[in-house]
């Protein structure tokens, strides 16, 4: 079967096309005035790549410097061997008893790329690289070691933002990923393999690929594809253009073996600095969400719904209550437009979304009933307001969606209230061991009797002022079985 992977971590394909999509203005989201920053041979050397454009030379001494070595150390799990390590409830309260704590965990090191975008230490790199890790290294060009510490990640688009205590770095400018074209020249600069400071060459093999890798409700998938080679190592390693510009974030491979044998996967730096100004600033990615699910639009579906085209996203479904319901979107609609951007696919409608912000205003264009129409959709938060979020969402922590229990559950479990876990991803539940069918109770001794009273006991325990935040879960399966979870939503 053909895989595809994280460098270093490679995981089998399946296919996902139940879409919630969300999504940032093209400019002016640079995380500083990069104006000011520019490396110092950049003017001398940027007209020469114009002229020359199979002339790699150029790009590699714009780019290799600001491209960083990544070293991350992360507890190994260890299995507990004692008759209390399947009730988190009793160790919250009383403790693990002494006899089966370590005093040193073993450490899993890992390493990966990443990239200098401000000459004060902010860099950029994935979110797979550096999640779960206690301790981050990095190792300049020249040599030099820091420790890092992490801003901000999103695991909706595999972006963290880490900074050193450093200055007058170089970096990378940012280029235009827009303007990328099939069958152009470009580079791939990171630290396969602990070799630091590798440079490969490929071209742009495709745009806008969704490849169903990022394990995360709110997936935002529109990679650019190309044959330069990379392996493990390279994650959050740079893709830049023959100017030197970065492009590009390298994330992923498409592998049988878990190394390089023909395609690699790099996020748009589109989506990269709308993700990073708002972990500068926010500390957590402000999405914007449209509010529909969509379908790709197959031979099959286009014969089914007797479209009359195969390109833009088709609305399966308009959830109640969201920015697409108010701006008149109904199901069957075929959204191809967003701002005069034409989208062609599922993975370019959330490409483009993604540069929004919650109260940003958009026009998008759709078909229906094979006539042409223009909507105007003021986006909203995960939270289905247009205000700016300030800390991150239940869902994405906890890793969870819910569903009403049913009359009939309630009566053969003789409950009055509760809420069904329905679905788990990466997450907190996940870590737990939740699984879906769980039934919640109680959140720190509150009745849970939906989505929103989950919100509310997150919000208030990460808002309490006290270190220690943890949320008390107590629930039960179909079978009737109480159980209980302590679950620290700090870590």
């Amino acid at each position: 079967m053909k895989m595809l992977g994280f460098f270093g971590l490679v995981v089998a394909v399946s296919v996902a096309t139940n879409l919630t999509t969300s999504y940032v203005s093209h400019k002016s989201e640079n995380p500083e005035n990069q104006e000011n920053q520019l490396p110092a041979n950049y003017a001398k050397f940027s007209h020469v790549a114009n002229a020359m454009e199979t002339d790699f030379t150029v790009a590699a001494e714009l780019s290799i410097h600001a491209v960083v070595h990544v070293t991350t150390k992360t507890p190994m799990k260890v299995q507990q061997m004692d008759g209390f390590s399947n009730d988190p409830f009793f160790e919250y309260f009383f403790g693990t008893p002494k006899r089966n704590q370590q005093k040193d965990a073993p450490m899993q090191e890992a390493s990966g790329s990443g990239v200098i975008i401000s000459n004060d230490g902010y860099i950029v790199t994935n979110n797979h690289v550096v999640d779960g890790s206690t301790a981050i290294e990095v190792t300049l060009n020249d040599k030099r070691t820091f420790k890092a510490k992490v801003i901000g990640t999103d695991p909706n688009t595999d972006i963290a933002l880490i900074k050193i205590d450093a200055t007058n770095l170089p970096v990378i400018i940012f280029g235009n990923s827009d303007s990328l074209k099939v069958g152009q020249w470009v580079l791939a600069v990171g630290n396969p393999f602990n070799l630091t400071s590798t440079v490969t060459a490929g071209i742009v093999s495709a745009k806008a690929r969704d490849i169903n890798i990022i394990n995360s409700q709110m997936k935002i998938e529109s990679f650019i594809q190309t044959d330069a080679a990379v392996n493990p190592g390279n994650s959050g390693g740079a893709l830049v253009n023959t100017r030197g510009e970065l492009v590009g974030i390298n994330t992923a491979i498409a592998s049988q073996t878990g190394s390089y044998v023909g395609y690699s996967f790099a996020i748009p730096v589109s989506i990269v600095q709308k993700v990073v100004a708002d972990l500068r600033k926010y500390s957590v990615v402000q999405r914007a969400i449209l509010g529909v699910k969509l379908k790709i639009i197959t031979n099959d579906l286009q014969k089914e719904k007797k479209l009359k085209t195969l390109e833009g996203a088709y609305v399966d479904e308009v959830v109640e209550e969201s920015a697409a319901k108010k701006a008149g979107v109904k199901e069957g609609d075929i959204i191809n437009n967003v701002n005069g951007i034409e989208v062609k696919s599922v993975s370019e409608l959330q490409e483009q979304i993604a540069r929004y912000r919650p109260g940003d205003k958009v026009t998008i264009g759709i078909i229906r009933d094979n006539k042409d129409l223009k909507l105007n959709v003021e986006l909203k938060n995960q939270r289905g307001s247009t205000g700016i979020v300030s800390i991150l969402n239940s869902d994405d922590v906890l890793g969870g969606t819910y569903k009403e229990l049913s009359d009939k559950t309630k009566q053969q479990l003789d409950l009055d209230y509760g809420i069904e876990v329905k679905s788990i991803s990466k997450g907190k539940l996940a870590d737990q061991g939740i699984k879906p069918g769980f039934i919640i109770l109680k959140i720190n001794n509150q009745p849970v009797r939906s989505a929103s009273d989950i919100q509310a006991a997150y919000d208030a325990v990460i808002n309490n002022g006290e270190q220690e935040k943890v949320l008390l879960i107590a629930g039960l399966y179909p079978n009737g079985k109480i159980t209980y979870f302590a679950i620290n939503v700090a870590d």
